[in-house]
């Protein structure tokens, strides 16, 4: 090894501590990570989504205390067709541990770059009522898009999405990147429209979600006939099995090309992943996405307007290894970081 280069590296690094970062972006993250040597515990204090802070109290306050986005879990899963239990999502991936604070391939902090925090779950009137949650959910994401607050929201079911829809695709439709096993758009099942099959029917029905502004990725499984309403509506579909002679980079110029400069709602069911990766999930489908190409996938929309975004159906309970809400929680915070420019640049405009 070169002596010289050996003497400038022990002159500028032997007995350093952990904390003492010489790049100013590395510097910048890590002064909120470390008191000298001392880093913060991601083990220790309140679990939190993505380790943002702990805001309940915002709730209450009509600006949500200032905040620019906010962390929400929306534990209700009463609309699922096949296996219950993502109504523990919220909290599965609130325990998942070192997320963050840095996103490496864009190069982002996103808990120091806007106001941003978990304010806790939606409170819903009633545990057995379909309607009433969804009445709920969305009187509640509607207080946020007025107070001009982003949500980020963590599920529960997909029935979900369609009542957040409603709240922040009210001032002008939303275009969407979706990322699923399922499209989500067959009709009404016994007598409900509330349920996790069919939230993107309804959303484009209320008005509030332009399908040729869709696209949906990952789609597979044998429930395509229930499907029809995407392709007659002008919604663009990827199956899972297309990804491999297309590649990632050619979905997501696709992606790209059709949602345009618009407002996009960003919308990640868990099952779009391989169930060899994510098994904590109500209806699993084989041949999935891994982690690795959903990840390539949404860091490849980064730039796009990004007005809400949602992390659906983890059941923790079918997944002894956690797996599942880890890689929820790190799509959450991916989401997070690609939204946070938008959200920065639009409070400067203000």
């Amino acid at each position: 090894m070169d002596e010289t280069e050996l003497a400038r590296l022990r002159a500028r690094y032997a007995g350093g501590t952990g904390g003492e970062i010489h790049d100013p972006a590395f510097r910048r993250v890590a002064a909120a990570q470390f008191d000298g040597d001392r880093r913060l515990w991601p083990f220790a204090g309140i679990a939190t989504l993505c380790g943002a802070p702990y805001r309940p109290e915002a709730v209450d306050l009509p600006d949500f205390g200032g905040l620019q986005a906010v962390l929400v879990g929306v534990p209700m899963d009463l609309g699922v067709t096949n296996r219950a239990g993502s109504r523990f999502g919220p909290r599965a991936v609130r325990a998942v541990e070192r997320i963050g604070p840095y996103e490496h391939v864009l190069r982002r902090a996103p808990l120091s770059d806007i106001r941003v925090a978990d304010i806790g779950d939606v409170t819903m009137r009633s545990r057995f009522s379909l309607e009433d949650c969804h009445a709920d959910i969305e009187a509640f994401f509607s207080r946020l898009v007025r107070a001009g607050v982003v949500p980020l929201a963590v599920g529960g079911d997909h029935s979900i999405s369609g009542s957040i829809l409603k709240a922040v695709g009210a001032a002008r439709p939303v275009g969407m990147v979706h990322v699923d096993a399922h499209c989500d758009t067959s009709g009404r099942y016994e007598g409900s429209k509330f349920h996790h099959g069919g939230p993107f029917r309804e959303a484009v029905l209320a008005g509030v979600l332009d399908p040729r502004r869709t696209i949906q990725i990952g789609i597979r499984g044998g429930a395509e006939y229930l499907w029809e309403f995407s392709y007659d509506s002008g919604m663009t579909v990827v199956h899972a099995e297309e990804m491999t002679g297309l590649g990632v980079p050619a979905v997501v110029a696709m992606a790209r090309r059709v949602v345009g400069d618009g407002p996009v709602y960003v919308s990640f069911d868990v099952d779009s992943l391989d169930p060899g990766f994510a098994p904590g999930t109500g209806t699993p489908e084989v041949a999935g996405l891994t982690p690795r190409e959903a990840l390539e996938l949404l860091r490849g929309l980064d730039g796009l307007d990004i007005v809400g975004a949602d992390v659906v159906e983890v059941a923790p309970q079918y997944d002894p290894t956690s797996n599942t809400a880890q890689c929820a929680a790190q799509v959450l915070f991916t989401l997070l970081s690609l939204a946070a420019p938008a959200i920065a640049a639009r409070s400067v405009a203000c």
